[in-house]
């Protein structure tokens, strides 16, 4: 039976990928001394939100997902992010793989609300892996799954999704919009012959009184 044993030591921005992207780099070690042939490996991400400390304006920011501040103790609690997979290449030891984690800017994901709330530091993973171990032997190809205990623990800095999230969206986000809101959007866009939505929100806004400068 394979010891298999995951790490993830890094991440950074896919630059060629059509969709946002994250390549997570992991390091695995089989300390059995047996060749795996490949490894289908999956993982789900979980953001784990008490592990770290936040700012006056970060918790001012993160009101709509965990409440006042107050309350944190009871609402600050681990969620899932992502789900991702990759195929892992023979090797006998030790090796290097890549983790590529799709990522989205719709503020209606729990998960982007509180990315782009952090203004610094570090975002804390758990990243939970499972999947199939192909192993070459002396009779052929054996399989066995990786046990649902493996698991890595990783500080994402949140430099890195902000530096691909303004690769794909530079200096803008996403909103999802109920078709009959767009409607009336787009005449309010017409009456006011305004060029942009960024110029009619910023309308809208200031009609609210809820711009600040």
């Amino acid at each position: 039976m394979t010891d298999l044993t995951i790490r993830a030591v890094g991440a950074r921005t896919e630059p060629h990928a059509a969709v946002p992207t994250l390549m997570f780099d992991l390091a695995l070690e089989e300390s059995t001394g047996q060749l795996v042939e490949s490894i289908a490996l999956r993982c789900q991400i979980r953001i784990e939100p008490h592990r770290r400390s936040y700012s006056p304006e970060e918790e001012r920011n993160l009101i709509e997902l965990f409440g006042e501040s107050p309350r944190w103790g009871d609402t600050l609690k681990p969620f899932l992010w992502t789900h991702a997979s990759t195929i892992v290449v023979g090797f006998s030891g030790s090796t290097r793989a890549e983790l590529p984690v799709t990522c989205t800017y719709d503020f209606e994901v729990a998960a982007s609300k509180y990315l782009h709330a952090l203004a610094d530091g570090e975002v804390p993973l758990l990243l939970l892996f499972s999947g199939t171990v192909f192993l070459q032997g002396p009779t052929g190809i054996s399989v066995s799954q990786i046990p649902w205990d493996k698991e890595a623990s990783f500080r994402l800095p949140v430099r890195v999704w902000r530096e691909m999230m303004d690769r794909y969206f530079p200096n803008s986000g996403w909103l999802r919009l109920h078709t009959d809101t767009l409607n009336l959007l787009l005449r309010c866009k017409a009456r006011r012959a305004v060029a942009s939505w960024d110029q009619l929100m910023v309308s809208l806004l200031r009609d609210a009184g809820e711009t600040e400068q």
